[in-house]
């Protein structure tokens, strides 16, 4: 099954090879977003408001819960960042650009391989469960207007 949900993924790119060929050497494959998936970048501090824990199996299992697709981090930067995959929205503004970004056409993601779970590093919290298994937008949306929600009551 991961076969093929990694192939599916390292099909973003027009060569797949070169995506499984840099899993294979580094671990995370950068593959452009924008055609078969976009990813909204989520800093750390807004995850840990939304899901109100940072203990990492209970922030895997709220994530799974909220948004039922899938989300990886990057712990590379200062306090980690958040990458949940979901479905373009053609012609459909986003309006959360200024607190989490959706990247789409003209951005490239280190992705990582699918049996990189844990830190150190860019790995998985909640792995894709079939081909083309993405976070609705919607669910995306509801978990930042919650975190907000959140983080301006802790500022109260």
């Amino acid at each position: 099954m991961h076969t093929a949900i990694a192939d599916w993924l390292a099909h973003a790119q027009q060569a797949p090879e070169q995506a499984r060929r840099e899993w294979k050497e580094t671990g995370v494959a950068l593959l452009p977003l924008g055609s078969r998936f976009v990813a909204v970048r989520l800093a750390a501090n807004l995850v840990h408001a939304a899901v109100d824990t940072t203990h990492p199996q209970e922030l895997a299992a709220r994530l799974i819960r909220l948004l039922q697709g899938p989300v990886f981090c990057d712990g590379r930067t200062m306090g980690g960042t958040y990458y949940a995959l979901m479905r373009p929205r053609i012609g459909s503004p986003w309006k959360h650009q200024d607190v989490a970004p959706r990247l789409g056409v003209g951005t490239y993601l280190g992705v990582p391989k699918l049996d990189r779970r844990k830190p150190p590093g860019t790995h998985w919290v909640v792995l894709p469960r079939f081909e083309g298994d993405l976070c609705a937008p919607s669910a995306v949306e509801s978990l930042i207007g919650h975190a907000v929600r959140a983080s301006q009551e802790t500022e109260l």
